[in-house]
């Protein structure tokens, strides 16, 4: 690549963007509204701090149908953790 195109390249991408205010912040501040969003999340699960789905069992339960099939791969399901 030469100067000319590096010279072409700085000038495109001048035009894409452009120059930002160092001193520019958000118009509000968003963790307020990130609070509720995970409150209103946090209220709708269930109450137990356990709280499982059930494709979560199927996994289980199709990891060890699995490794009962194919105990080598138990050292490889092992490493993995």
């Amino acid at each position: 690549m030469n100067a000319h195109d590096e010279d072409r390249i700085k000038q495109l991408l001048r035009q894409a963007l452009p120059p930002s205010d160092p001193a520019a912040e958000p118009a509000r501040d968003l963790w307020p509204s990130v609070l509720r969003r995970l409150d209103a999340h946090s209220a709708a699960a269930a109450p137990g701090p356990l709280r499982q789905n059930w494709f979560d069992w199927a996994l289980l339960a199709g990891l060890i149908v699995f490794a009962a099939s194919f105990p080598a791969t138990i050292p490889v399901f092992l490493y993995y953790l």
